[in-house]
């Protein structure tokens, strides 16, 4: 059954470091087999449908493909579109009164859990707050990721070992979802 998922890549096109242009991402999902590919801005978004339901295994393969093309390694996730809706629908803060340079999640490649941000005074860091979900986290920033101190703090590379994790804006997220649906 053909399904439809989100790959999304980690740390492309920031700075003028690995850079992966969107129309030859496009053309490496192509020649992995898949269709209805799309991208969506300049910042590791793709969307496509494929026969595999292995996430795991479409983003290793994926990987191997930006490595062999453009000579780097970029993390990659690839999530389902009824997960990307489903960590949608599970957003523990008002979405729909926030802009969505106030909100964030943070996909994770396995399951966490809110014991490895323990460390993290969270009252310290109000009015922002955090909450973990199914491979996710949801962030709430009320003046944007880029001033946000509590972003800093649950990015420390001691509270992210061995995850792979990419961050989307929630307007992200839903254009995501959106893109996903079948």
């Amino acid at each position: 059954m053909t399904m439809k998922y989100a790959a999304l890549l980690r740390g492309i096109n920031v700075s003028g470091h690995k850079k992966v242009p969107m129309a030859e991402l496009r053309t490496v999902l192509g020649e992995l087999g898949h269709g209805d590919i799309a991208t969506y801005l300049q910042s590791g978004n793709a969307v496509f449908s494929s026969d595999n339901d292995d996430e795991e295994a479409l983003a290793a393969t994926l990987e191997e493909a930006i490595e062999r093309r453009f000579g780097f390694t970029v993390g990659c996730l690839v999530r389902s579109g009824s997960y990307l809706g489903a960590v949608a629908d599970a957003c523990p803060f008002p979405a729909a009164e926030l802009a969505g340079r106030q909100l964030h999640v943070t996909y994770f490649g396995q399951p966490v859990d809110a014991g490895r941000f323990a460390s993290v005074d969270a009252e310290k860091f109000l009015p922002e707050e955090f909450r973990v979900g199914d491979r996710a986290l949801y962030l709430y920033a009320p003046d944007g990721l880029g001033r946000s101190k509590l972003a800093a703090a649950l990015s420390r590379p001691a509270l992210n070992k061995g995850l792979t994790a990419t961050s989307r804006n929630w307007n992200t997220v839903e254009k995501l979802v959106e893109m996903t649906r079948v």
